[in-house]
């Protein structure tokens, strides 16, 4: 059997094998480690074979001269662990989010709320896709702004802007239509 050293160097040099004998040297230290952060053994195993993988793909940035195989082989799949721990909380939040929305009561569909949820979608379409994603989720989900952050992953100060840029957009083509926005006391303006 090899020492890490020379396992290093086979790995580096493309020695599909030397990944195989690192995996069976040092795979059950990883999955400890993984599961010891995620908390179960599905997530852990997903995050060694990542792990394994990402140690193949990047195999040219180990330095033995840095730290062991094993310290190097941990430090992706601490990396990897938090990024699912990350993707998880992401994912709660999203879901927290729609199931706080799903749980508000409808309102009421009077037919000039119909009407203006219509010419609002026709000249949303003819927004740019950001412009038009906020406030979607501002007109018809009525989610706030750090509700939009969340949902979209964008910045809240971009959220921000990409709501009272769409909103100007909209104002010049109802203007230049002859509409006034908000012209009914339940339609566009409480919504934007």
């Amino acid at each position: 059997m090899s020492s890490d050293d020379e396992l290093a160097e086979r790995l580096r040099a493309g020695d599909e094998k030397a990944l195989r004998v690192a995996y069976e040297r040092h795979g059950s230290a990883v999955l400890y480690l993984a599961q010891r952060m995620v908390g179960n053994r599905a997530d852990a195993e997903d995050i060694t074979q990542m792990t394994f993988v990402a140690a193949w793909s990047g195999r040219d940035g180990f330095d033995p001269q840095r730290g062991t195989m094993l310290a190097w082989l941990l430090g992706i799949a601490r990396r990897k662990a938090v990024d699912r721990l990350r993707s998880a909380a992401r994912d709660q939040r999203t879901t927290e989010t729609v199931q706080a929305q799903q749980t508000a009561p409808p309102a009421e569909e009077t037919p000039e709320r119909i009407v203006d949820r219509l010419v609002v979608a026709d000249e949303l379409g003819r927004l740019p896709e950001e412009q038009r994603r906020t406030l979607e989720l501002a007109f018809f989900d009525d989610l706030t702004h750090p509700q939009i952050a969340t949902v979209t992953g964008l910045p809240l100060g971009t959220v921000k802007s990409h709501i009272r840029r769409g909103m100007a957009n909209l104002r010049r083509r109802w203007e230049v239509d002859g509409a006034t926005f908000g012209s009914r006391s339940a339609g566009p303006s409480r919504a934007l």
